[in-house]
Parts: C-alpha cells; structure tokens; sequence
C-alpha cells in the first residue's frame, strides 16, 4: 500500500515536470528525514522503516510520503527492485 502511494506521488512529480520541496516541509524537515533515513540503512521500504522515520522526525506520514516522492523526482532517491525507495544523496550517497 504505501508502495502504490509512493508510485502515485512520484509519478505526479514526473508529470508535474519540475522538482519543488513538499509545500508545509522545509529544509529543517527534509534535514531530519535525511538523518533518519541515514539510521535505517538509506532505505525505507516497510511500515516500521515508515513509523521509525514518523517518530525521528516528527513529520506526519503523508509528509514523509511528500518528501519520498520529491527524493524520487530529484533524482534523490531510488526504487528498489523488491519495493520502498533507497536515498542516494549526502550522507546516503
């Protein structure tokens, strides 16, 4: 499930044609996503990688689903074979 709304969020921003930050997330919120990205391996695949990154950042679910999708449309970010999304910039580089 959260596959098929990270898809459909990423697939927006392809369609949108430009790579804006989530409106309501600035950088401070993108900063802590990337840090709790960082401490669950650069991935976030399952429920528990989600509510860990929920917890860590303070960031609601959808907002974290936002800043996945705008990762994936900036080259941020990217689709792992067996589902969920690995980061490849800064630290996760």
């Amino acid at each position: 499930m959260i596959t098929a709304r990270i898809a459909a969020l990423a697939a927006f921003g392809f369609l949108a044609g430009c790579a804006l930050p989530p409106e309501g997330v600035g950088q401070e919120g993108i900063a802590r996503y990337d840090a709790a990205a960082k401490s669950l391996g650069c991935q976030l695949v399952t429920e528990p990688d989600y509510l860990a990154a929920e917890i860590q950042t303070g960031l609601k679910r959808q907002q974290l689903l936002d800043i996945t999708a705008y990762k994936l449309s900036s080259g941020g970010a990217v689709r792992l074979p067996d589902g969920g999304v690995k980061l490849t910039t800064g630290a996760c580089a």
